[in-house]
């Protein structure tokens, strides 16, 4: 019996063993397992060597890049990595560009951001100042002698013709053309006339020249004609304008590390306080300043772009 009792003592002492040592095999694993993880994270937050900056073009391609060649320049000192810049061919690819992580630091439209939010998953994180103010809006232009004097008035006349830029234009288009589905007008194509003239100065010169009955454009775009037609301010007359649009901004591709984004938050901040860098993005995108930006600054253009959704993805 004596015998029995420490056979079965032993036996209990070896499977205890056997137990510790399981679980001590497991902890190594799950160490290393642990360990894999902090490999696998570190990898993702690798050290960047360089930036990319992705801009849409304004004016031609190479005056963009070379009129950047001093903010590139600053920015490289700021950060104290290489910052380069690249003149994307259109919104698409910089959106694209910014998907695939070849663009780190995109300056984006309004609407532009809204679609790239849902494609790619970017953050806004700073915004343009013009004219003293982050937001500007689209108005109505009509003749002089025009019997139209409210933006009332455009919605409750059937058959009028509409100049505008393009329909991807944020001030010439959807702005204005939600503000007057909101004023009753139920389909916009069978409504009015369109006549998309490719440009803001173009949408107001088809009015001035009898083409078309009221144009949308940025406020003011009459300023862009003055020098080849010196009576346009009092050729054509303001009759309206929309809500308040959000100005284009800066926009960083998702992952973007958290350290290095505030570096970049503040260098661009302190151009405030460099006029010579300054002077750069006024010619680049007429910037007059620069301010910090979040994203349900942009939720009033989600609401105008959820009424052109289904227009805009085709």
């Amino acid at each position: 019996m004596k015998k029995l009792l420490a056979l079965l003592a032993t036996l209990v002492f070896v499977l205890v063993l056997a137990a510790c040592g399981g679980d001590e095999s497991e902890n190594a694993e799950n160490n290393t397992g642990n360990e894999g993880n902090a490999d696998s994270e570190n990898n993702e937050t690798e050290e960047i060597e360089s930036l990319t900056m992705g801009f849409i073009p304004s004016q031609e391609a190479d005056e963009i890049a070379d009129n950047v060649e001093p903010l590139e320049a600053y920015l490289t000192e700021e950060l104290g990595i290489t910052v380069e810049a690249e003149v994307m061919t259109d919104f698409v690819g910089l959106v694209e560009g910014m998907r695939t992580g070849q663009i780190d630091i995109g300056f984006i439209n309004p609407f532009g951001y809204v679609q790239a939010v849902d494609r790619a998953n970017v953050e806004i994180i700073l915004k343009s100042i013009r004219y003293g103010s982050d937001t500007y809006v689209a108005q109505y232009l009509v003749p002089a002698d025009s019997e139209l004097e409210s933006v009332e008035d455009i919605a409750t006349t059937e058959g009028l013709s509409w100049a505008y830029p393009d329909i991807l234009s944020t001030s010439g288009y959807l702005f204005p053309g939600a503000q007057l589905m909101d004023l009753g007008v139920e389909d916009l194509e069978t409504f009015y006339t369109q006549v998309a003239t490719g440009g803001h100065d173009n949408a107001a010169l088809a009015v001035l020249e009898g083409q078309a009955d009221f144009a949308t454009t940025f406020d003011d775009a009459r300023d862009t004609l003055v020098e080849e037609h010196p009576t346009i301010m009092e050729d054509l007359k303001i009759i309206g304008h929309t809500d308040p649009i959000p100005n284009d901004g800066i926009a960083l591709r998702e992952n973007f590390p958290e350290d290095l984004k505030q570096k970049v938050i503040d260098a661009f901040m302190a151009i405030n306080d460099n006029e010579e860098v300054l002077a750069v993005m006024n010619e680049v995108y007429t910037w007059d300043g620069i301010a910090k930006a979040q994203d349900s600054d942009y939720d009033v253009v989600r609401s105008v772009y959820d009424k052109f959704e289904e227009q805009l993805s085709e």
